[in-house]
């Protein structure tokens, strides 16, 4: 399944995230919360979200030997794709109709990506009605947002305050 995912999958990780969710979700491996920590968890790993969420599914799954062919299946995909990809794209790269697949894809991994966000909020019940929780989630959002685009803070500054505000809110 993951081999599949990664060799039909464009946009990076997060936008694999719902064709893992429903493969996941169909096969009865996890359920829709179980799903939600993995993703929170592999988020907050060290490298792609897919394919950390991909190696926790396999564990969950099938011990060791899950992780490793989820991993596998995830990553041989790509590198196969890009050894491919880049030894002819570097004699095609500015022929027009490249260029316009390449923008046309532009909207479609975006849509992707507030889709796997969107589902991510609903399954862990952060959307919903107007509260103080969705109201402070969504002011966290905005001046984290405006932070990094206006002052240019380093994303991993705001990581960290964002947490420690975080921190007083909710704990």
């Amino acid at each position: 399944m993951f081999l599949i995912i990664g060799f039909v999958s464009f946009g990076g990780g997060y936008a694999m995230l719902p064709m893992i969710e429903r493969e996941v979700l169909i096969k009865g491996w996890l359920s829709v919360e179980e799903f939600s920590n993995v993703v929170a968890i592999a988020g907050m790993s060290p490298g792609p979200i897919a394919t950390n969420s991909a190696i926790f599914v396999g564990y969950k799954v099938g011990g060791i030997a899950g992780a490793v062919a989820a991993g596998v299946g995830m990553v041989v995909p790509s590198l196969l794709l890009v050894l491919l990809i880049a030894s002819f794209f570097f004699k095609v790269h500015h022929n027009k109709f490249v260029q316009a697949a390449f923008y046309g894809l532009r909207p479609i991994i975006t849509g992707l990506i507030g889709y796997a966000a969107i589902r991510f909020a609903m399954n862990n019940h952060l959307l919903g009605g107007v509260n103080w929780d969705s109201i402070s989630l969504f002011l966290i959002f905005a001046i984290s947002l405006f932070a990094l685009i206006k002052f240019k803070i380093h994303p991993l500054f705001v990581i960290v305050i964002s947490g420690i505000v975080g921190v007083f809110i909710y704990g």
